[in-house]
């Protein structure tokens, strides 16, 4: 299994109370789970009936998941992973 940088932002971080931290994974639905096993109540805050809450944000080396393979995605080792929350401005 490929060892995977995860880095968390804002609220996340506060949550799991790091930036980040390295797991051994084959997809993205891999890694989300363990983290969701490592820090108890994550999984309320990533997801709904086992589905991501839209309002976050995954990225795979800076590409958000979605515009690809989605949690279904297969990792490498040294790729990255962000998570963020829901981004607003003006």
């Amino acid at each position: 299994m490929p060892k995977i940088r995860i880095r968390f932002f804002a609220n996340f971080r506060e949550f799991t109370k790091t930036g980040e931290l390295e797991i051994e994974g084959d997809t993205v639905r891999e890694i989300l789970e363990m983290i969701c096993n490592k820090f108890p109540g994550l999984d309320k805050i990533l997801f709904t009936n086992g589905k991501l809450q839209p309002y976050v944000n995954i990225f795979l080396n800076g590409e958000n998941i979605l515009e690809s393979n989605g949690m279904d995605n297969l990792l490498q080792p040294g790729e990255e992973i962000a998570i963020f929350p829901p981004v607003s401005g003006g």
